[in-house]
């Protein structure tokens, strides 16, 4: 292929056998006839076994073109082929990692929810313990609260805690707050409580913030419900140690007053009434699994028992005043002078200024061994105490009970007057102890002691 299209328009070729004639026309001055018309200088001509052939530059540039990008083709695929190991190994090894990263990343999306699920259990779990744990707390107050109802010592009723900011409605609408009556919680569980924990959705680790403030404000619930029922729990251990001090205080004077006053113990506690009818015997027993309060209570009630006993001892004790409202004493016991003879005489007895008629009452229960007229003390009434007690009341104007007749503390026996040897309206009260007058002020003093109580 070349480009020589004028060249061969202007010199033919010429063969071996022709060059003589050549030479000769070349010599020859004839003229030659004009030469055809020369071709575009911009066309090829492709030469092949003598043959021209010519092309124009677009088919030129056409094929060209083609070749090329067969060979680029052909270059392109011997590379891959050469290569293809690598790529596909490279492919597989980037795809691996793909996987493996997507993999991981939904391992660790599923350890999260698992975290957050766990955490849930866990949360409810632990709302479940201290709700029982609220929920037994308040069965063992209502319990307690009813034991320490159930003692007389104990009067009145817990007061109601103080009251701390309310909770808010939002935080637990359906929980109470502590009854001021009973001074007890009743709690409701929340509707969830009884739900199947695995029928619950799993909470992601971002968690709403609605759904926290909620879990917030039932932790808030919790604790005051817990703190108070700790102030209710303080508040009857403080009344039962209360009462316990004044149990043991009341019993301690009981028994210094009997101690104070010379009197023989067991004599009056032979002597006093039993305090039930009869019924079977059954021992108290205390549990082992027992707490402080329930020691405590029953340490109360021995002592409550035994200071019920005293009080029934100390019934037949007259340390009361034979008249009520505010006394005045004429004349004191001991060594005073006669009124009637102005010599001195023993004055074996109390004298209580009083108007005539005023009820007179028995400081002891006893019975009636007199009730007449007896001499200088008039008419006199005198009640056996037992245990060689025994007292007088005398002046009297009336007479209100029999000789035998029981009488009980507080029961009227008389009037105030002025009969026997006396010089105006008075009662004449006298304490004896085996016959023998002894000054009726120890028995008031020891009265007075035991009402400070």
């Amino acid at each position: 292929m070349s480009h020589r299209s004028g060249q061969y328009a202007e010199y033919p070729q010429h063969h071996s056998h022709d060059r003589g004639r050549a030479v000769q026309q070349r010599r020859s001055p004839v003229s030659h006839p004009a030469p055809p018309p020369s071709a575009s200088q911009s066309d090829y001509t492709l030469v092949h076994a003598g043959k021209q052939v010519r092309i124009g530059p677009v088919v030129f540039w056409i094929v060209v073109g083609t070749v090329s990008l067969l060979g680029i083709w052909s270059a392109a695929t011997a590379t891959y082929f050469a290569f293809r190991d690598d790529v596909l190994t490279r492919l597989i090894a980037r795809q691996a990692e793909m996987q493996y990263a997507y993999e991981d990343r939904i391992a660790e999306l599923r350890a999260k929810v698992d975290r957050a699920t766990s955490r849930q259990l866990l949360d409810q779990e632990q709302f479940d313990q201290k709700l029982d744990q609220i929920l037994k707390r308040q069965t063992a107050l209502e319990g307690r609260a009813a034991a320490l109802g159930s003692m007389p010592d104990i009067t009145g009723s817990i007061r109601a805690p103080a009251r701390g900011p309310a909770i808010e409605p939002s935080a637990a609408p359906s929980t109470p707050k502590p009854s001021p009556i009973s001074d007890t919680v009743i709690f409701t569980a929340p509707p969830d409580r009884e739900a199947r924990l695995e029928s619950r959705s799993p909470v992601l680790a971002n968690v709403q913030p609605s759904q926290s403030t909620k879990l917030a404000g039932v932790d808030n619930v919790l604790t005051r419900l817990t703190r108070s029922l700790d102030q209710v729990e303080a508040r009857q251990v403080a009344m039962l140690a209360s009462a316990e001090e004044t149990l043991e205080s009341k019993l301690r004077r009981m028994r210094g007053v009997i101690t104070d006053l010379g009197l023989d113990m067991g004599q009056l506690e032979a002597a006093a009434p039993k305090g039930g009818m009869g019924g079977p015997f059954v021992p108290v027993k205390l549990g082992a699994e027992s707490g402080p309060f329930e020691r405590q209570l029953y340490r109360i009630s021995i002592t409550r028992a035994q200071v019920d006993k005293m009080n029934r001892t100390l019934s037949l004790v007259p340390y009361r005043k034979p008249v009520i409202g505010e006394v005045e004493f004429t004349s004191g016991f001991g060594v005073r002078s006669d009124p009637f003879l102005g010599r001195p005489a023993m004055h074996t007895g109390l004298d209580f200024r009083a108007a005539t008629g005023d009820p007179v009452r028995v400081t002891a229960n006893g019975k009636v061994v007199n009730a007449g007229w007896a001499g200088g003390y008039g008419r006199m009434v005198e009640v056996d105490h037992g245990n060689g007690l025994s007292t007088r009341y005398g002046h009297l104007s009336e007479i209100n009970v029999k000789i035998g007749q029981q009488v009980k503390i507080g029961d009227i026996i008389g009037e105030v007057g002025s009969t026997g040897r006396s010089t105006g309206p008075h009662l004449h009260y006298e304490t004896r102890i085996d016959g023998e007058a002894v000054d009726p002020q120890k028995f008031l003093r020891a009265g007075v002691r035991l009402s400070a109580g």
